[in-house]
């Protein structure tokens, strides 16, 4: 009877996924939170020069040292620029930098830990290079790369990706050490199914659920790294407003100023938990294991 009087073409949503869905809010609320305040700055990078009320750029000597006003929310840093207008702005390039790092870190890895894992003479040589890459500390081979070619942005993000680059590929290649030996994958190649379609279809999908986790972690580190290059003078230009070149313009200043270090070293900061607590809960939900104990 109740049945019938249920009306056609009305999906019913059961009690309990509706529970399951403000579970998830309940049980990584963290994660949440870190993926509005990312969604917060995207927008605020995005729409800088709508929120920015003076120009970063622009230098007024008369108005040096300022404290915070209605017109500099901020302050002015010691050549009059608005201190507000610099932090966002700045958001673009520690934006720009971490996505562009991940992105390519995972592409190029994902290529080369692909043929590693799956070709066995190619495993030796690959894998090599990678431990090279690694026993050098990343910071100072981005130092080294920037300073052959020039400090510049697109300089900082290839420098920031090269020893990024060496972690994807032990990633994907533990992923496919394991994937190999599976029996539907013995069976494909048994069939005759050719290399890049086993790789694509049951190697592929392997791979993705990890690395969507690995490249938060990398661009969480490619931002951090960004502003040490800048601080230390080796990241990108003067003229380009970033934290990193906030925080080494202001230092000599913080007695006088602090808010010129902190305001973005704050926002550093934040951006950076931000981004850590939200590979923290991909990793919860993506893992089969941690998700079965959830």
């Amino acid at each position: 009877m109740s049945d019938l009087l249920q009306p056609r073409g009305e999906a019913v949503i059961a009690p309990r996924d509706l529970r399951g869905r403000r579970g998830l809010f309940a049980r990584q609320p963290l994660a949440v939170l870190g993926a509005a305040i990312i969604v917060v700055m995207a927008l605020a990078a995005l729409g800088a020069p709508l929120i920015a009320p003076v120009d970063p750029l622009a230098l007024d000597p008369l108005r040096r040292l300022r404290p915070p006003s209605e017109i500099n929310w901020f302050g002015t840093d010691q050549f009059g620029r608005d201190v507000f207008s610099r932090v966002v702005f700045g958001a673009r390039v520690s934006l720009i930098v971490g996505v562009a790092v991940a992105a390519l870190s995972v592409a190029i890895g994902l290529a080369i830990g692909l043929a590693a894992g799956y070709v066995h003479w190619l495993d030796a040589v690959v894998m090599r290079v990678m431990d090279g890459l690694m026993a050098i500390p990343g910071v100072l081979l981005a130092i080294a790369l920037v300073s052959l070619s020039g400090a510049s942005l697109t300089t900082v993000i290839v420098a920031i990706t090269v020893p990024e680059v060496p972690r994807v590929v032990r990633l994907v290649r533990s992923v496919v050490l394991s994937v190999r030996e599976e029996p539907y994958v013995e069976a494909a190649i048994a069939v005759g199914t050719r290399l890049p379609l086993i790789l694509v279809r049951h190697v592929l999908p392997n791979s993705i659920p990890p690395l969507i986790v690995q490249a938060t972690y990398i661009c969480a580190s490619a931002m951090l790294t960004e502003a040490i290059l800048s601080f230390l003078g080796a990241g990108t230009p003067p003229e380009i407003p970033s934290w990193g070149n906030m925080m080494a313009e202001g230092r000599l200043f913080f007695p006088i100023a602090p808010r010129i270090v902190l305001l973005p070293g704050v926002a550093l900061a934040l951006t950076i938990l931000a981004v850590n607590v939200l590979g923290d809960g991909l990793r919860d939900r993506l893992d089969p294991k941690l998700a079965k104990r959830m």
